[in-house]
């Protein structure tokens, strides 16, 4: 009777998903049940495991930003096993274990029990990690990697300012600048510099008790995740030539101005689809080179709970949803 149930379950036309109609905070998500889609030519349906929950989602959840007005099913991270693969698709099969980002921001829909996806937004998930690992990783770690290594061209010996060094993204990159040779100074509250030291970082700056601009000098790379001041407090850290990415992709007044005036760069960025970087998150992953430190999980139906968390801006590293 189980196998029948499981097996009538599994050629199910509908899905769980976490869904709102309307902008507001985490009480305008609910679980209902939708469609299940279907993969198009070069896509994959994948059963979703676990998927990570970013700023990014409660943002979009709570007024308008990228996205078109609700209704819609939030969530980029994607860990999975492959359902059913779409007109052209070679990479994967059935049955594989793989991981990525839904393209940022239209490709939403991670939230939910399935989702589809262009290929080539996953790779194979490292045998190395469960789902919920997994499932953290892509979204924070292709913006740390897409602004450190490709954007800043981040070197063996640079100076790398990271600001919110325990949050998601930040931790994410913390561990990949440690693997490209650089000398790391992080940003967090005073509890949290010991998590960030055991990541890799050669000192920290509780940024309560002091000025960062004053007290981190001749940096290379400032990566900033928060925005606004920071952005224009980071100028003053570069030596000149230095750069300051952000991914807060909306400037601060007069960024640029000030980044000609003092001989420095500032670019903004957003996070990209890209399985290029997800085969080099992937190897990193596998090596144990980098690891998501996971704060909290909570079961879909519980995806309110996983907003509230997060949007204390006290999370250490990531809060991951499980589909089981």
């Amino acid at each position: 009777m189980n196998e029948e149930n499981s097996s009538a379950h599994a050629d199910a036309a509908t899905m769980k998903a976490m869904h709102q109609t309307e902008f507001g905070g985490p009480e305008v998500l609910h679980e209902v049940e939708l469609p299940k889609p279907k993969p198009g030519p070069s896509q994959l349906l994948i059963k979703v495991k676990a998927s990570g929950v970013n700023p990014t989602d409660w943002k979009h959840r709570s007024g308008p930003r990228f996205l078109p007005d609700p209704p819609f099913v939030l969530g980029w991270d994607v860990s999975g096993v492959v359902e059913q693969v779409g007109v052209g698709v070679t990479l994967f099969k059935p049955g594989d274990e793989v991981f990525g980002m839904l393209p940022y921001p239209f490709g939403v829909g991670a939230h939910a029990e399935y989702a589809v996806g262009p290929t080539r937004a996953f790779v194979p998930k490292p045998g190395t990690v469960d789902h919920v690992q997994a499932g953290a990783i892509p979204l924070v770690a292709l913006t740390a990697w897409q602004s450190l290594v490709d954007t800043a061209k981040i070197a063996p010996g640079d100076r790398v300012l990271i600001h919110a060094a325990a949050g998601g993204v930040g931790h994410m990159a913390v561990q990949i600048a440690k693997t490209r040779g650089a000398y790391v100074i992080g940003t967090a509250s005073a509890p949290k510099h010991d998590f960030v030291r055991g990541l890799g970082a050669d000192e920290m700056i509780d940024y309560r008790e002091k000025d960062f601009a004053e007290a981190a000098r001749d940096i290379d790379i400032a990566f900033d995740t928060i925005g606004g001041d920071y952005q224009l407090r980071s100028l003053r850290t570069l030596k000149p030539g230095g750069i300051m990415v952000s991914t807060v992709p909306v400037p601060t007044k007069g960024l640029f101005e000030e980044a000609e005036a003092l001989g420095v760069r500032a670019e903004t960025i957003l996070v990209e689809v890209d399985q290029a970087g997800m085969l080099e998150i992937a190897a990193l992953v596998e090596s144990g080179q980098l690891r998501a430190t996971i704060a909290d999980t909570f079961p879909l139906s519980d995806a309110a709970k996983a907003h509230e968390a997060g949007e204390t801006n006290t999370t250490t590293g990531k809060l991951v949803l499980t589909m089981e």
